[in-house]
């Protein structure tokens, strides 16, 4: 009897063994420009420790001894800026700057949650570059020729800089699936793999164009960037053979909500952007696999309040003292490189990727 359950026991830990290693391996593709890279320094992390709400995921990036957590299971290749290339297991160190090991973005939690979500090898592949637009540098194939600038000269020069990145997105993402044994140890190829999602992050040089963009100040002034976005959507589809691909749009979230701003300066534009963004959403074609996540849920805004204190020179508490200290990094246009607000954003991607498939 003993024997028989011992015998059963190991059939079923054989049999788990040999599903998981015929699946195929999940691939997840992460684009846009530097809130994508990410700024999160880790000076930031015990602002996000203090939050009842994040303290769990935070456990998930360091341990009790302050030592990055690593994740083996889950693997991640990254180009940024000057042609800069990292590949490795996910832990703190793929932000901005490929070269710092104490600065993120986006990713480590969107990595983490998908691995906890599925329990199985996962390949990240991350394309981010600072300061780039969906407009000119990151345009789609079928959005075609673009015909912005103040004159002909500065048309002729966007006609030439079209699409740059969205091609060398696609070349990496060409060039690893080429051979994704070299960048994950766990890939079968027997198996394959599937591209199982793409999040997007991206957004500020489109929203402050106004050379692309002339009536931002006005409902619909952001149109066009609604259709490149469709444009780009079904182009990465049709490039990597994935044609129901679950898409997640990062929706630009600087501020917070507008509904909460006290100047009424920035109030319309950065909402009809945002509405914009998050138009392609809801779009019958890409009904229930393309989704918008709003980021300016996770906005720290006691962090800004106490920011606003000090430039105004007015007395601050404890709380503006230790927010100040412990809850930025760097500019409000980088989410204020706070990793609470960056690791939220990467959970609510995967999440909706997940929700997606």
């Amino acid at each position: 009897m003993k024997f028989k359950i011992l015998f059963t026991l190991v059939s079923l830990l054989f049999s788990v063994s040999v599903q998981a290693k015929d699946k195929p391996l999940k691939v997840f593709i992460l684009v846009g420009q530097s809130n994508m890279q990410g700024t999160a320094h880790v000076k930031t992390l015990p602002y996000m420790a203090k939050d009842p709400a994040t303290k769990a995921l935070h456990d998930k990036i360091v341990d009790a001894q302050g030592k990055y957590l690593t994740y083996k299971d889950v693997m991640v290749t990254a180009i940024s800026d000057k042609g800069s290339e990292k590949n490795g297991p996910l832990t703190i160190g793929f932000g901005s700057n490929l070269t710092k090991p104490e600065v993120c973005g986006p990713e480590l939690a969107f990595g983490i949650t998908m691995h906890e979500k599925l329990k199985e090898p996962i390949l990240i592949i991350k394309t981010s570059w600072g300061g780039k637009s969906l407009a000119i540098d990151f345009r789609p194939p079928s959005a075609g020729v673009p015909d912005y600038g103040k004159n002909d000269e500065q048309k002729e020069k966007n006609r030439k800089a079209a699409g740059h990145y969205y091609r060398l997105m696609k070349d990496h993402v060409k060039k690893v699936l080429a051979d994704p044994g070299k960048y994950h140890p766990a890939y079968n190829k027997s198996a394959g793999y599937e591209i199982a999602g793409i999040a997007w992050f991206q957004g500020w040089n489109d929203m402050v164009n106004g050379g692309v963009y002339p009536n931002r100040y006005k409902p619909g002034g952001y149109d066009d960037y609604s259709k490149a976005m469709a444009h780009f959507i079904r182009d990465v589809r049709k490039d990597f053979e994935a044609p129901k691909m679950p898409f997640a749009i990062g929706v630009m979230g600087v501020g917070g909500p507008t509904k909460d701003y006290e100047s009424p300066r920035y109030k319309g534009v950065h909402q009809y952007f945002r509405d914009a963004m998050a138009a392609p959403a809801s779009m019958p074609e890409f009904k229930g696999n393309v989704k918008a996540v709003l980021t300016e849920n996770f906005w720290p805004k006691d962090v800004e309040d106490a920011e606003k204190k000090k430039r105004a020179k007015k007395t601050l508490s404890e709380a503006d003292k230790l927010a100040l200290e412990t809850g930025k990094s760097n500019a409000g246009f980088h989410y204020l490189g706070n990793i609470k607000c960056y690791s939220q954003i990467g959970e609510a991607l995967a999440n909706a990727i997940i929700e997606m498939n």
